[in-house]
């Protein structure tokens, strides 16, 4: 079966086009500035030279075309006809409360991705706009959604509620609804292969660092509670958002600066943590300045380290114990600093970190804790890809 994953902004489309027979990549790419004449299609296909095409693309429908074209090309193609497309997984960021699973795309399920714009204005529109797209030219696939906030949808009530009047949660389901969640739910089932223990079983704090991070508490293959909120802007420190922080400082330097909501709502999003502390939003470059001696990106670093930890502890409190810590994702795949500074902090929950280990540049999976440590740490690399394309099958397959 050969399931095509897509991910749709506003003015781009990422695909990959998996056999699930043995869950290979066929083909994968990006097509990027969609409504202009400069539109650009990369088409990458394992083993082989990397094709990129330039030229106008009005609309998704006509990207997705040129994608579908480049798939059955004669010469680089991977399938012969479109009619070879068994499912198509949609990656959709926000599905409210509407959903706690992936879903096959009907009117409904579609009247529910739009009523959740208000939950996620720059991403649903666009994920619509792609569900379009596809369904008219794939009319054969069975097409599924699938919510980075279904994870999160077993969080208790307890957990996911403000303590704001309830009216606003009655009126305008103002909660939290974390994000992530594919990434999340991905990581925490190799977990459970990897140590080869029943998920069920198993308390994972699973930490998922890039320019956006957050972190989940996943007890018994469930999420119990997550760091980002109603918003992915709330939880903790990243690359541009700010994370927690306190509300009275929004109205107090509104009145202090005289700005406008959208700007200081753009001040939190796109010009704080670690930009707004050490002018680099890139891990990299922050711990690249923070070794030649700059104390600004020294201080973020360590902001950075420090309000992680302490979500990871209040994480371990919310599930009464932890048997194991996973990073992944950019930051915390890559950045073997990183790891250490956040483990040498956690030495009194039974943490004991494999120093060699970690320093190990790798895209495998592994540990990077001692035989000794009381609590297993891992690295996996996440892939939120192949984990839409296992909810479309599973879905075409239950049909």
């Amino acid at each position: 079966m050969n399931v095509l994953v897509i991910n749709c902004g506003s003015s781009s489309i990422k695909y990959q086009l998996f056999n699930m027979n043995d869950e290979s990549i066929l083909a994968s790419g990006l097509v990027e500035k969609i409504g202009t004449e400069s539109a650009i299609i990369t088409y990458d296909v394992p083993g082989k030279e990397e094709k990129v095409v330039t030229g106008e693309i009005l609309d998704h429908r006509e990207g997705l075309n040129k994608v579908l074209r480049l798939l059955m090309n004669k010469e680089d193609g991977v399938i012969q006809s479109a009619s070879e497309v068994a499912a198509v997984g949609h990656r959709v960021v926000h599905g409210g409360e509407f959903f706690s699973s992936s879903a096959v795309i009907d009117s409904e399920v579609r009247q529910a991705i739009r009523k959740t714009i208000d939950l996620a204005p720059l991403h649903n529109p666009a994920h619509l706009l792609g569900i379009d797209a596809a369904q008219i030219q794939l009319p054969d696939a069975v097409h599924v959604a699938v919510f980075d906030t279904a994870f999160h949808q077993t969080m208790p009530e307890y957990a996911y509620m403000y303590p704001l009047p309830r009216v606003l949660y009655q009126k305008y389901k103002v909660r939290r609804y974390g994000a992530h969640g594919t990434s999340h739910k991905y990581v925490s089932n190799r977990v459970a292969a990897v140590l080869q223990r029943p998920i069920d079983e198993l308390k994972i704090v699973s930490c998922h660092i890039g320019n956006g991070a957050s972190v989940t508490a996943v007890e018994n293959g469930k999420s119990v509670d997550t760091s980002m909120g109603m918003t992915p802007l709330e939880g903790l420190m990243m690359g541009t958002r700010c994370g927690d922080i306190d509300p009275a400082i929004v109205p107090f330097v509104i009145a202090k600066e005289e700005l406008t909501l959208s700007e200081v709502n753009s001040m939190m999003n796109k010009h704080s943590g670690l930009l707004g502390i050490s002018g680099f939003s890139d891990m990299r470059e922050v711990t690249e300045a923070m070794f030649s001696g700059n104390e600004a990106a020294k201080l973020a670093f360590d902001m950075y380290v420090y309000r992680l930890r302490k979500k990871i502890g209040s994480y371990i409190a919310a599930m009464n114990g932890i048997d194991v810590l996973v990073f992944t994702a950019g930051v915390g795949e890559n950045s073997a600093i990183f790891r250490e500074r956040v483990c040498d902090g956690l030495t009194f929950f039974g943490i004991e970190l494999d120093h060699e280990q970690n320093e190990i540049r790798s895209k495998e999976e592994r540990h990077i804790s001692t035989k000794n440590s009381k609590v297993e740490v891992l690295i996996i690399p996440t892939n939120e890809e192949l984990m839409i394309a296992r909810e479309a099958k599973a879905l075409v397959e239950t049909a």
